[in-house]
């Protein structure tokens, strides 16, 4: 078969969907990552190798950022998890093409499984400064897949 070549993604646009409903568009998303846990393993005659054996794999929490808005979405439902109502809630992070339609055209799919929010962090808010102003939604989750 012959190698097939793919551009990257350009990460410009993508959005959160929340239980398939369209809940906000973002400015950066990162900490999606895992990383598999491995038990070293020594077998008992043979001085050549150690086996690595995988355990568990665990996933970071995803930083979520973007321009403060007069939606309230996203703190009601971090405001549950004070309240100590947890409801997670399967979730995806869509990246999108970027040219001018809203939400734009879908070219990628992250779902993310039973997803609740951890932290909240609103903005700084300076008279002197001009740029957005930025909250933050941390999510911890069960894991993701490409969808």
């Amino acid at each position: 078969m012959p190698f097939e070549e793919i551009d990257p993604l350009i990460g410009t646009s993508f959005w959160i969907e929340v239980q398939g409903i369209v809940l906000a568009s973002f400015a950066e998303c990162s900490g999606i990552s895992a990383e598999t846990e491995i038990q070293e393993y020594s077998e008992g005659g043979r001085n050549d190798v150690v086996y690595k054996l995988p355990v568990r794999t665990k996933y970071s929490n995803i930083s979520l950022r973007r321009g403060w808005t007069t939606s309230n979405q996203l703190w009601s439902w971090y405001q549950e998890v004070i309240d100590g109502l947890i409801r997670p809630r399967d979730c995806s992070i869509v990246m999108c093409s970027n040219h001018g339609q809203s939400p734009g055209e879908e070219l990628a799919r992250l779902n993310v499984a039973q997803a609740f929010p951890v932290k909240w962090q609103g903005p700084d808010l300076r008279v002197e400064s001009n740029g957005a102003a930025i909250e933050t939604l941390e999510l911890a989750h069960l894991g993701f897949r490409p969808g």
